[in-house]
């Protein structure tokens, strides 16, 4: 016998080990999609290409051999393994999609530094409700990362890596008491309000906000509704809502009548961390986190100040994720 002759069918062996699942030759060929003849002529060639016989048909359905028993891991490897090949070709030719909470906040220039360093990959942006659905999103395959503040462990599925501490600016309008400093001491907030429309309950933005107003004495009013950017801007100008925080990074539409000044002393920095699933192998992954890793910057306690829950993956080496 030729050497060509005795190479398996991949198609006789999936049936083969669909037919271990199922039990029966015409629940397996349900199953694959084709007709009970069809599947019988597979495992009959497979057989006859190893030489063996593979299954004895009972009433209860069909029953391993021992040969077919011995068979069977090696079969499943082989199904497996072709799947991954396939899968990874796929994914080779499809978008890298990446979870944001919105297209003007900070994760959104890592992505864009990203892709200037590997043009040819090609990225799709998916906004969220940030780590709320991430995790699902993630566990699903439907985004293959997700950047959001995680504020402890994202569980054992997931891979968190520190990605960009963003520093908080506080914005006023043009005749507040604090708009002709350079910066502003966050303990000067103590006894105010800031106004924080778009806090979520529930979600990881709020829950920040929530620790930094109490670490700092202040008070945080998220009455809205939540009208957007430009709604949101307008009241701080007209000097009806007092004050409010934005990140340093987020593009917020730009007012005459607004004012942004750095807060210091400490500075308070909001967590970005990029999310992936261990199991997710797109090939362009690996390179996004290598980007990630190599732009993170440590956080310094002595002059910044972090939640304590996000303190301890921000101080650890994201070499070692």
């Amino acid at each position: 016998m030729h050497r060509g002759e005795a190479d398996l069918d991949l198609a006789a062996v999936r049936a083969f080990v669909a037919i271990t699942e199922d039990r029966y030759f015409s629940e397996a060929a349900a199953r694959l999609g084709i007709s009970q003849q069809a599947i019988s002529k597979r495992i009959a060639k497979l057989e006859s290409v190893l030489g063996v016989p593979l299954f004895a048909r009972r009433h209860g359905g069909a029953e391993l051999t021992s040969d077919g028993a011995a068979f069977l891991t090696h079969a499943r490897v082989l199904v497996n393994t072709a799947d991954q090949a396939v899968e990874l070709l796929r994914s080779r030719r499809r978008a890298l999609r990446v979870d944001v909470l919105d297209t003007r906040v900070a994760p959104i220039d890592l992505i864009r530094a990203f892709h200037e360093t590997v043009p040819d990959v090609n990225i799709e942006i998916i906004t969220s409700d940030g780590l709320r659905s991430a995790r699902d999103a993630l566990a699903r395959g439907s985004v293959d990362a997700a950047f959001c503040r995680v504020g402890g462990t994202p569980g054992e599925e997931l891979v968190c890596l520190p990605a960009h501490l963003e520093p908080a600016h506080l914005l006023v309008g043009r005749d507040h008491p604090l708009a002709g400093l350079r910066q502003v001491e966050i303990a000067r907030l103590a006894g105010r309000t800031v106004w924080m429309p778009g806090n979520v309950t529930g979600s990881e933005w709020a829950e920040y906000h929530d620790l930094l107003s109490s670490e700092f004495g202040f008070r945080i009013d998220t009455t809205g509704p939540n009208f957007g950017y430009e709604h949101f801007v307008s009241k701080i100008a007209s000097g009806e809502r007092a004050t409010s925080i934005v990140g340093e990074n987020v593009r917020i539409p730009w007012h005459p009548d607004t004012v942004r000044i750095p807060l210091v002393d400490p500075v308070p920095l909001y967590p970005w961390s990029m999310l992936h699933h261990r199991r997710n192998h797109h090939p362009a992954l690996a390179l996004l986190a290598q980007h990630i890793i190599g732009r993170h910057r440590p956080f310094d306690p002595r002059h910044q100040w972090l939640p304590a829950p996000d303190r301890a993956a921000f101080t650890a080496d994201p070499k070692r994720h």
